[in-house]
């Protein structure tokens, strides 16, 4: 058995499209005028065909497409790639398939094409749940559009996650919890909670340095959002089982499991990353991130990767412990000592355990609920 399988793998697609770039936004999206989705459906069917003579024989057990915004792609690309897909690797019987879409009207539109192709998870960008948060956001959809699309999708997907921000501009905690009381009541089995991080880059970045952007909470009451976050979800019956991630028994994104179990994952599309390992040797997979630039580099035959980088022993064992503490479950000791080829430092996780920032129990370690909101700290002790 090799180590990536203690994860399992996965396939991301990237679409790079978006009809309004969010203000917040640091991912690698882009507005166009025009797009020619036969072009990419092309280079796509190029790429799972590339990817797939790879890793010949390998289950595949999670499909994401993610972006940008991927429902505006049209249902029929979706279906064609899921359909060569289905032939490029043996599918796991509970195949997850996840799409991420706004909630505007027309993208709500195709979730019946979408459901019929193959796409069994829908990941909606909400966001907020008030007209005037959503306009501060850069968001297209109205509440009632987003209500509206939520009950669309529950009519046509097994499983339906949406994304909430938190410590938005002028948000108090009250609001906050009275937000996420309500989003309860839609009867989600998944919810993505981030708090609102300005990065820089992006236009929230650009007014903050201005000193543009008020009415940021301090970072007390954003603290304060956070344990509310916990407590709220976990008495209604949607623990943590990572940072910002909540879900029902058995509704976990198991795409996004392997990434933070460090299994596999196969990136296509513009700026996407992957770590694959072949011959016991991981590797850390990037392709170009400029969508015209990625696209003709694929129609010419030729590959959109970036040089590969393979990573040492150590590195791995980075990566394992930053993914993995990430997850209520923890890390297995063993695994780690076994990837990074040294064990866990003692004197650190002895002082940690003193402090209750961490617990070790049945050979896994796990963040503490009060070391949870400190897990940077936690990670800067146990690599240094």
């Amino acid at each position: 058995m090799e180590d990536w399988q203690h994860g399992g793998f996965g396939l991301y697609i990237h679409w790079p499209f978006c009809a309004s770039k969010c203000p917040y936004c640091d991912f690698n999206s882009h507005v166009a005028a025009k797009i020619d989705q036969n072009r990419w459906l092309r280079a796509y069917l190029a790429e799972i065909d590339r990817v797939g003579a790879e890793t010949r024989g390998r289950i595949l057990n999670t499909i994401f497409f993610g972006g940008g915004t991927p429902s505006l792609m049209d249902p029929d690309l979706v279906a064609a790639a899921l359909e060569r897909i289905g032939k490029t690797w043996v599918l796991a019987n509970d195949l997850e398939v996840t799409l991420e879409a706004n909630p505007g009207s027309v993208e709500a539109g195709r979730f019946r094409g979408y459901a019929e192709a193959g796409v069994n998870r829908l990941s909606m960008g909400v966001q907020a749940l008030n007209d005037a948060d959503l306009r501060r956001l850069g968001r297209l959809h109205s509440l009632a559009e987003a209500r509206a699309a939520f009950d669309v999708a529950r009519s046509r997907f097994e499983r339906v996650s949406f994304d909430l921000i938190y410590a938005r501009q002028d948000q108090t905690i009250a609001d906050w919890r009275a937000e996420l009381r309500e989003a309860m009541a839609m009867a989600v089995d998944h919810f993505s909670l981030y708090q609102l991080t300005v990065e820089a880059g992006t236009a929230f970045g650009d007014r903050h340095a201005a000193g543009k952007l008020r009415g940021l909470p301090p970072d007390d009451a954003a603290a304060d959002m956070y344990l509310a976050t916990q407590d709220i979800c976990e008495a209604a019956g949607l623990p943590a089982y990572e940072i910002s991630n909540h879900a029902r028994a058995w509704q976990e994104s198991r795409h996004n499991l392997i990434y933070w179990r460090y299994g596999d994952y196969a990136g296509i599309g513009p700026g996407a990353h992957g770590r694959l390992t072949f011959g016991g040797m991981r590797h850390a997979t990037e392709a170009l991130r400029a969508p015209a630039a990625w696209l003709e580099r694929v129609e010419a035959g030729l590959s959109a990767e970036l040089p590969r980088e393979t990573l040492t022993r150590a590195e791995q064992g980075t990566e394992l412990l930053l993914m993995g503490l990430r997850l209520g479950e923890g890390v297995d000791v063993e695994r780690y000592a076994a990837v990074s080829g040294a064990p866990l430092p003692s004197a650190a996780l002895a002082q940690l355990a003193d402090l209750g920032m961490v617990e070790i129990s049945a050979g896994r370690l796990r963040a503490s609920k009060a070391g949870r909101p400190l897990l940077n700290a936690i990670l800067r002790q146990l690599l240094a």
